[in-house]
């Protein structure tokens, strides 16, 4: 079964929190998400709705404190209060054992261009849903980004 995540507004409204992704990332994950479209098309669908609904900057005009490929960003599950650590990368640099997470699983298209202090709605495989918070973004150095 897929994990569905939905976005809420930070502040009240319907309005789900603004995203903004560098144009440098653009074309790799508009063809991620094609290339998705046969295996996951759930998946597929929901980054090709981030994408239409993102601000895309040139990569100088890119937030630091905006989740971005390469970024690391601190999120707190707010039932909980547990909070984790992840780098945002594309699939072929993933490894989850140093806690690098592929843009191309629900969590990394939930995550993708959003700001500290954003909150977003996470309904788990087991259905439950969890408040997320972003914390903390990192970005990254030119050194740990890999662009394709």
């Amino acid at each position: 079964m897929m994990t569905e995540m939905t976005t809420t507004p930070r502040k009240r409204g319907t309005r789900i929190p603004k995203i903004v992704i560098s144009a440098d990332d653009l074309a790799h994950i508009e063809a991620l998400a094609e290339g998705a479209m046969q295996r996951n098309p759930a998946l597929a669908d929901r980054l090709f709705d981030e994408i239409g609904r993102a601000r895309i900057v040139d990569p100088a005009k890119m937030p630091p404190d905006v989740v971005a490929i390469g970024s690391t960003v601190t999120y707190r599950d707010e039932s909980t209060g547990v909070e984790r650590s992840v780098t945002l990368v594309f699939p072929e640099d993933a490894d989850i054992a140093r806690q690098r997470v592929s843009v191309m699983t629900p969590i990394g298209v939930a995550l993708l261009g959003l700001a500290e202090g954003a909150v977003f709605y996470w309904d788990t495989r087991n259905n439950q849903r969890r408040m997320l918070s972003v914390t903390k973004v990192e970005p990254a150095s030119a050194s740990d980004r890999t662009t394709n």
